[in-house]
């Protein structure tokens, strides 16, 4: 008997050291997140190249929690909510790993958007709401799944649209300025590709929300996720006003 409290007890140390590690990730990206947006917005270069260089921390949490997921399924064989749990974090980490990397790409546009351009201050401030409204995502689905609640998760699978909507006025106001100056499109270029990796965060957020979820009810979301992306379409308008 007292054998078997050890196993459980050692099991459940095992998943507790686990879902501290995907805390400390969660940390981690948020950090990350933050210090790219501020990249942006203050123009900081030496900023920029740390959070480029930070995203291999991440990659390397990525891995360390995968490796011990996987061995703990492999010898401990989980059933149902505990099994949730380990496959809830190998699915959390890589979602987070790729915030990371959307991240660092940020900061890598921002330095060469802070080197050769001057950009309009009202775009900046776009683009900065844009960025908050992406960490406020981020950490609410974090702290979703510390509380393991999945209404608070599916409140940020339900908010994902928000992000999409700012992202397609951005879209539009970028186009509208390369549209009518020309010497504008390649600033504007770099600006929608950090607008677009911010809203990819805002998506795997959104998964995470998903993964939060399913791991407290055991049930897939079935709806359509909520989705705003009219950039497409607001392309094309534009080209056929020009036409």
């Amino acid at each position: 008997m007292r054998e078997q409290e050890h196993i459980v007890k050692s099991f459940e140390e095992e998943l507790e050291a686990i879902s501290t590690l995907i805390a400390q990730m969660g940390g981690m990206a948020e950090a990350q997140l933050a210090a790219a947006i501020d990249c942006v917005t203050r123009r900081d270069i030496a900023l920029a190249e740390r959070t480029v260089l930070e995203d291999r921390r991440i990659d390397e949490m990525e891995h360390d929690i995968e490796d011990q997921t996987v061995r703990l399924i492999a010898r401990r064989q989980p059933m149902a909510l505990d099994l949730r749990e380990a496959i809830s974090a190998i699915k959390i980490s890589a979602d987070l790993e790729r915030i990371g990397d959307l991240a660092k790409n940020i900061a890598k546009r921002s330095i060469i958007v802070i080197g050769d351009y001057e950009t309009p201050a009202r775009l900046m401030q776009g683009l900065a709401r844009m960025g908050k409204l992406a960490q406020g995502q981020l950490k609410a689905v974090l702290d979703a799944y510390a509380g393991r609640n999945a209404e608070e998760a599916l409140h940020v699978w339900r908010s994902d649209a928000e992000i999409d909507e700012m992202y397609n006025s951005i879209f539009r106001e970028l186009l509208t300025y390369m549209m009518e100056d020309p010497r504008t499109i390649g600033a504007c270029t770099h600006l929608l590709f950090i607008a677009k990796n911010i809203e990819r965060i805002g998506d795997h957020a959104t998964n995470v929300a998903e993964t939060v979820s399913y791991l407290v009810t055991g049930e897939m979301l079935v709806d359509e996720r909520p989705k705003s992306d009219q950039t497409t379409t607001t392309a094309i308008s534009a080209l056929r006003d020009t036409q």
